[in-house]
């Protein structure tokens, strides 16, 4: 079968071809956010080799399977999960996909956010593109189009177990999809029932899924493999971020650069150790303040004893950053390899495939089950956790001159006693921290039976994804908070070590934050000078091209 690919039309407009073989990271974020930073949507459409293939299953199923004289076939023909062995009467196959909607739209909470559920459909249309769940192709016309055509179901986070799927999430999607009464969707910035948002958008108010048609869509985690995907491109955000701001202190404390040397990093043999230390070799490359002529400085407040002595090594949080710096980074390309191959796959139950003879056979089996998510997104919580736990050690340690070789007590800049200066930043850093640390308790290692023991484990994945964003949001303010702190101690050393200058990369970064915080003497409101720096850090404003 054909690969994914953009195609361009005669007007110039961009079309991915879904194939469900080898849809990439890249292709679902700049889909699901491309309202961010696009004039229009993306389009999404099929191959037509998938199309064609889609018709071809279709056909037969209806000719051989949906007959009022076929076996029992579950999930087209029989009811689902514990009523697995009950017959569904072709004539009554219409109205039990209607009543399969009404019992499993069973989700409640805040609407997910539009970027989520963009890439929730995306992927959902790319796994039926695979061409084994059976769905008629006007189904997956329906979903693309609305894709296509801006208009977002709205989709409560609560509900899911991540086992038979994402089951609650994904009927209020399908809710949506076909017009119900009760269903919402986001239109243009407007939060609709959805027949009005279908009908703003130019399509039909309402449309009848068929036999299979809701368990094809709502099998598998691809409510929370969408969650799953943006939190993987955001920590790789926050990764590049780290390096940044673990710079910036390396500026102001005028670390050494001796742990970062190349031929340290390649005897230990790990491909994201050898990244970080490079980043942060790049970062400040130039650099007069992590040089010894700089650390022979003595600043007022820096506590000496005797003549200046080379400082050999620097605390771990410094020293060790590339070992925990880049062990973040290889198990961001572990998960990565986890969500491509998800973002690829048929999750739903059950799957019908082709024998030898050209006749077709269904098999039911697990492949809706999230464990590989929850794993994933579980190791992703504990190594994303980590950046920010180390950046918080940096962030007290510039506080404190006992620890920062001579920047002022609590950053201040004049008159200590009279002002306070930055404790209470990092005191917001250290609670975000341990928030963050009670988070990384692994939703895997949870289960609680469901649908009368039918689902007697499951995974908890889409909890493990939630999990994940949440340490990512806190992640950047923590990040934030100590790029403010190491700007205010260049501030107060800059002073003290004329004509030394910064590398050219972290003086970029300081200069931004300057441009939105200025640098000064005396206490200000906190609160706005750490809301600023944050939303610098949210940005990417500080981010460096390699």
């Amino acid at each position: 079968m054909s690969t994914s690919k953009m195609v361009t039309s005669q007007q110039e407009s961009k079309v991915l071809l879904l194939t469900g073989q080898d849809l990439t990271l890249d292709m679902i974020v700049r889909v699901a956010r491309a309202g961010r930073r696009e004039a229009g949507l993306p389009q999404v459409g099929l191959d037509p080799l998938v199309r064609e293939n889609l018709v071809h299953v279709r056909n037969y199923i209806e000719k051989n399977w949906l007959r009022e004289d076929a076996p029992i076939i579950y999930g087209f023909n029989s009811g689902v999960g514990k009523l697995k062995d009950t017959r569904i009467a072709p004539e009554e196959n219409d109205l039990f996909q209607r009543l399969m909607i009404e019992s499993h739209c069973s989700g409640i909470g805040d609407a997910a956010g539009e970027d989520v559920v963009r890439a929730t459909m995306l992927m959902r249309a790319n796994s039926l593109a695979k061409g084994v769940s059976g769905v008629r192709i006007q189904v997956v016309d329906r979903l693309l189009e609305m894709l296509n055509r801006g208009v977002h179901p709205v989709i409560p986070l609560l509900g899911s177990v991540g086992a038979s799927g994402d089951l609650a999430p994904m009927a209020h999607l399908v809710s949506a999809l076909v017009g119900h009464p009760e269903a919402e969707v986001f239109y243009q910035g407007q939060r609709l029932p959805a027949q009005e948002g279908l009908t703003r958008a130019g399509m039909e108010a309402s449309f009848q899924m068929k036999a299979k048609d809701v368990l094809a869509m709502i099998n598998g985690c691809t409510f929370t493999l969408g969650i799953a995907v943006l939190a993987a491109y955001d920590a790789r955000r926050a990764a590049k971020l780290a390096d940044v701001a673990c710079a910036l202190s390396m500026e102001a404390m005028r670390g050494e650069m001796g742990a970062f040397e190349p031929r340290i990093q390649e005897v230990r043999n790990h491909p994201g150790q050898i990244r970080s230390a490079e980043n942060i070799r790049r970062l400040l490359a130039g650099s007069q303040w992590t040089t010894d002529e700089a650390r022979k400085i003595k600043l007022k407040d820096e506590v000496r004893a005797g003549e200046w002595q080379p400082r050999v090594q620097d605390a771990y949080a410094l020293r060790c950053v590339p070992q925990v710096h880049g062990a973040v980074w290889d198990v961001l390309d572990f998960v990565d390899q986890i969500l491509v191959r998800e973002a690829n796959a048929a999750t739903d139950n059950p799957l019908v495939f082709r024998e030898e003879n050209g006749e077709y056979v269904g098999f039911s089996g697990g492949n809706f089950h999230g464990e590989y998510l929850a794993f994933a997104l579980d190791f992703l919580t504990v190594a994303v956790h980590e950046l920010g736990n180390i950046s918080e050690r940096r962030s007290a340690r510039l506080l404190d001159p006992t620890m920062s070789y001579g920047l002022p007590r609590n950053l201040v800049g004049t008159s200590v006693g009279l002002n306070t200066g930055f404790t209470l930043a990092q005191c917001s850093a250290a609670a975000l921290v341990s928030e963050n640390k009670t988070l990384c308790y692994p939703a895997s290692a949870d289960s609680i039976p469901t649908k009368s023991n039918q689902e007697d484990h499951v995974s908890m994945a889409t909890w493990a994804a939630r999990k994940a964003g949440m340490v990512i949001v806190n992640l950047f303010k923590i990040l934030g908070i100590e790029i403010l702190c190491a700007a205010q101690g260049i501030s107060c050393a800059e002073p003290q070590l004329p004509g030394l200058k910064l590398a050219p990369g972290t003086r970029q970064v300081y200069d931004r934050l300057r441009q939105d915080v200025p640098a000064t003497e005396n206490d200000r409101y906190m609160n706005k000078q750490m809301r600023l720096a944050i939303a610098l850090a949210e940005s990417d404003a500080f981010l460096i091209e390699e």
